[in-house]
């Protein structure tokens, strides 16, 4: 629903329902600090912002383009039945087993060890990337209002 839903706003409302999802998966994980920082930190502040620069572009409706092709909304039904029977078969198949998920997984110290150590580049690398769209973002969003 994140991308085929052509309010930008519902796109967005749609991807933290999606993060809530995801933060419900590490929960049964036992990475609670792993659900938490998905939900606060991408759910409550990054996700917020984005919101905010879609509302102050002021997208309007007749600027989203023409409506989509009639077959698209049944082709959404049979692809999302197929799609939910396939998760109904692969969980009624599989075993509740994690053998490579070790002991600590989504505590604060193996969290700060990967995010501080192995992962640092790309961790900086996109802040850096977001703070770029929100500020380019804001510039489109000032020219157009000039």
């Amino acid at each position: 629903m994140v991308i085929t839903v052509r309010n930008p706003v519902g796109s967005v409302l749609y991807f933290i329902l999606s993060l809530l999802a995801q933060s419900i998966l590490y929960i049964q994980l036992s990475g609670l600090f792993v659900a938490a920082f998905l939900v606060l930190v991408y759910g409550g502040a990054i996700l917020v912002l984005f919101l905010f620069v879609i509302m102050l572009l002021n997208i309007r409706h007749a600027d989203l383009g023409p409506e989509a092709a009639p077959m698209i909304k049944p082709m959404a039904w049979v692809f999302g039945v197929v799609l939910l029977a396939e998760a109904v078969w692969v969980a009624m198949g599989t075993k509740a087993r994690f053998d490579g998920v070790s002991e600590n997984f989504g505590s604060v110290p193996e969290v700060a060890r990967l995010l501080y150590g192995k992962f640092v580049f790309p961790f900086e690398l996109t802040s850096i990337l977001l703070l770029a769209a929100i500020i380019g973002a804001v510039v489109i969003a000032k020219r157009t209002l000039s």
